[in-house]
């Protein structure tokens, strides 16, 4: 059975204090994951290491680094390496987030690159795969998601790939209040499926978990969860307030 997840994305937010009092918020609220569900909380660089400490112990509970960079290492001042992520046991991180592609100029070769380098180094990618306004307008978000699919994922191998996280995001409602139905959702994330069982097969497929990363609030997590093809959802605003992530964890399926 593939996994659940909620995943909360901080971006660039919270001082460490903030950020250690909401975990605090959250873990001291009543929520009861089970084997087959995920928390994952990608949080700035400087407080991987503190709040990855604060977190041992807690089932299902992990940290995720927002990046990583392609290359091993060299004279890249400012980036951070898969390798140090994995020298601190860091087990996931998010590799092609919208705002990366629009504001850093990343392609999909270059995520090809970040996928390979995680894989090298031992790191659970959550990989962004998703459409701007225009194209969604024009109605090209099939074959636009499947091009990134395809160029950034298509040379790993089956076993790669199975138990893979994927996160659907509609770029046009990430942080404009505009959210995809739960029917939008549920259409392409049965589609991304059907991308990757026509290259690897069923099982792979069905294997990989595929989260909705469009302003996902307390208010319509349980409905576009309840989809049969959405596996969880990839959270921006709502993960840094307690009360709302709380709600969102529970509203896994």
């Amino acid at each position: 059975m593939r996994k659940q997840i909620a995943a909360a994305n901080w971006k660039m937010n919270l001082t460490l204090e903030q950020g250690e009092i909401l975990i605090d918020e959250l873990l001291n609220a009543p929520h009861d994951l089970t084997e087959d569900q995920l928390t994952i909380f990608a949080i700035p660089f400087p407080y991987l290491i503190t709040i990855k400490n604060k977190l041992a112990g807690k089932n299902n509970i992990f940290v995720a680094a927002q990046n990583c960079y392609n290359k091993k290492s060299g004279a890249y001042t400012g980036e951070v390496s898969a390798e140090m992520l994995n020298s601190i046991h860091v087990q996931y991180v998010i590799i092609g987030h919208s705002e990366r592609r629009e504001y850093f100029n990343e392609t999909n070769a270059i995520l090809a690159e970040k996928v390979n380098i995680c894989f090298e180094n031992e790191l659970k990618a959550i990989f962004c795969c998703g459409e701007p306004l225009a194209i969604r307008e024009a109605g090209a978000q099939n074959s636009f998601v499947e091009t990134q699919l395809k160029e950034s994922l298509f040379h790993l191998t089956a076993a790669q790939l199975t138990g893979f996280i994927i996160a659907y995001e509609p770029i046009w409602a990430i942080g404009t209040g505009k959210t995809a139905s739960s029917d939008q959702a549920q259409e392409m994330h049965a589609h991304i499926r059907s991308v990757m069982a026509k290259q690897y097969g069923a099982e792979v497929a069905d294997s990989i978990s595929i989260l909705y990363g469009g302003s996902v609030k307390a208010n319509n997590a349980k409905e576009i969860f309840g989809k049969p093809d959405v596996d969880g959802g990839l959270v921006g605003g709502a993960s840094l307030i307690a009360t709302e992530f709380t709600a969102i964890m529970g509203s896994l399926k």
